[in-house]
């Protein structure tokens, strides 16, 4: 079932600024997206117009089936927001604050599952501390804990571990790998490339308010992700010989190491090739090693792409 649906979005603010150049987009329940893009991309535009902070110029969004315009009520109540501000009131007991978030959605008081939510994320020892006494990342979880108090159905978690403590990020993820085990859908922004590779089913690279591509995280790395292959040598030299030029080879720094690059999922990597031709070039090998392209680098690769192609 697809719980949000973006179907054409633009927003265009006044003064001709476009933030989002028509966004299609649709995120099935129970998953976790992880939307990676650089700061000024339109992440933070996209979760609002979904969140109905920001009305798009054009386009519509679904979120459950309830148009987030026209039926805003319906749709704002199945979605939970950890915005990147900690915006909160400062002189209010740290249990308050997540009650009353729970009472604006129109929810029965619920004593046990703010409990619940509150010590998942180690805040209920201060449950009766002011937010004002509590360091950034505690504030941090008080976040997380309103966004958790309706018990909402999509979550978006915009950059939610910016700046905060390991120990606050392995609670979280604990909490997001419940969540979905729940069924809840969940939406991260993060500059955390890694915790994307980590925890997200499907990623989606968006750059200049236009998603570039949305696609299962584990087939996104077989099929651009890319392996090196690097050959140590015992003595350098001073250019790739001419009977591995056809190899298209790197040759590093220090004069000591040849780079090859291949497709990991390739049928024939030419590896076998290399390594004969390489003896038969007369070098001598101490030693040989691979490395795993990461998303970090496909993501890079991606923007880079893009804005050659928008300059040219």
């Amino acid at each position: 079932m697809t719980m949000v649906e973006i179907s054409g979005v633009k927003k265009r603010y006044e003064g001709g600024f476009e933030a989002l150049r028509g966004v299609d987009l649709m995120i099935k329940e129970g998953e976790i997206l992880a939307l990676l893009g650089p700061n000024g991309a339109g992440k933070t535009t996209l979760i609002s117009a979904v969140c109905g902070i920001t009305l798009p110029t054009e386009g519509t969004i679904r979120v459950g089936g309830h148009d987030v315009v026209t039926d805003y009520r319906a749709a704002r109540d199945l979605i939970g927001l950890v915005p990147q501000e900690i915006n909160l009131e400062p002189f209010e007991k740290v249990i308050n604050t997540v009650r009353f978030t729970r009472g604006l959605f129109g929810k029965a008081r619920n004593d046990a599952l703010i409990e619940d939510v509150l010590r998942k994320l180690s805040l209920w020892d201060k449950r009766d501390s002011a937010v004002k006494e509590l360091s950034g990342g505690m504030k941090r979880r008080v976040l997380i804990a309103k966004a958790l108090a309706h018990e909402p159905r999509v979550l978006f978690l915009d950059e939610p571990t910016a700046g905060v403590d390991v120990e606050l990020r392995r609670d979280m993820w604990e909490v997001v790998a419940e969540l979905k085990r729940q069924g809840v859908t969940i939406i991260l922004t993060t500059h955390y490339i890694e915790e994307a590779e980590a925890i997200a089913d499907r990623v989606g690279v968006i750059n200049r308010g236009q998603i570039l591509l949305v696609e299962e995280k584990d087939a996104l790395m077989a099929r651009l992700g890319q392996k090196e292959l690097r050959i140590d040598l015992s003595d350098p030299l001073d250019a790739v010989p001419p009977s591995l030029e056809e190899f298209d080879l790197t040759l590093t720094e220090d004069r000591q190491r040849l780079v090859y690059t291949y497709h990991s999922g390739a049928e024939r990597t030419g590896i076998g090739r290399l390594m004969a031709a390489v003896a038969s070039a007369g070098l001598k090998v101490r030693d040989v090693s691979t490395a795993q392209n990461s998303l970090e680098d496909i993501f890079v690769g991606l923007v880079a792409e893009q804005e050659e192609e928008d300059a040219a």
